[in-house]
């Protein structure tokens, strides 16, 4: 894995793809050891992979723990795998139902549950990457947007009662981003630009505040009205 000895650690969630590779990518660039849980590892040595089913609380539990382990500590985790089913509330399985609410909600209780103790240890970062559609609903999206606004009650719920321990949690809401490769919308905010805004975040946060929640937009908007996820292009 790509880094000096003794740099500075951090575990991504859903790094094999999209805004979490680059997220990812991003941390290496800026001197982190960076290790992964992903359901379908990249292969790429420089992330630090494990597979990991984010859908799996056990899966989750026993991965993190074993990367504090082999790593000796933790000094950053950011919790970015999705899971998206865009279908509407009277055709969506439950199935479907179920497995979004346990990679985009439930992973995250499960991984910073067993993340702290290490995180308290090195005053720590727990980033969480949210959306803006925990507020701005469309249609199809019902789990995906009822996740992610549930998202902002756990992660300022465990900023109150972490700071005193030296652990900052920190939410990011970001609207539509270019996430598949083939997606090159000029209206969408680009991986790449996702990527270098959290690596830049993480590494110049001072350490005397926390900063509860980021909100960032596409810098161009779409001509026409839209409907769908793609709702989100006029936020």
């Amino acid at each position: 894995m790509g880094s000096e000895p003794g740099a500075p650690v951090a575990l991504v969630t859903g790094s094999n793809r999209g805004s979490g590779l680059a997220i990812a990518r991003g941390l290496l660039a800026a001197g982190y050891r960076v290790r992964s849980l992903n359901r379908t590892p990249l292969g790429d040595p420089d992330l630090g992979e494990l597979p990991c089913d984010l859908a799996d609380a056990g899966a989750v539990v026993a991965a993190t723990g074993r990367v504090v382990e082999e790593e000796g500590g933790l000094d950053l985790c950011v919790a970015n795998a999705v899971d998206r089913v865009f279908t509407p509330v009277a055709q969506m399985s439950a199935a479907d139902w179920d497995r979004q609410v346990a990679v985009n909600l439930s992973s995250v209780f499960h991984l910073a549950r067993t993340a702290l103790p290490a995180l308290r240890a090195r005053r720590g970062l727990f980033v969480v990457m949210g959306s803006h559609a925990a507020t701005h609903y469309f249609e199809g999206g019902a789990a995906y947007s009822a996740t992610k606004a549930a998202l902002k009650g756990l992660v300022e719920t465990l900023l109150l009662e972490e700071r005193p321990h030296g652990v900052r949690a920190c939410l990011l809401s970001p609207g539509a981003i270019a996430n598949f490769d083939d997606d090159t919308a000029p209206t969408k905010i680009t991986t790449d630009s996702v990527g270098r805004f959290v690596a830049d975040l993480v590494t110049r946060m001072p350490a005397d505040l926390v900063v509860g929640e980021v909100e960032f937009r596409p810098a161009r908007l779409p001509g026409a009205p839209v409907a769908g996820i793609d709702r989100l292009l006029h936020v």
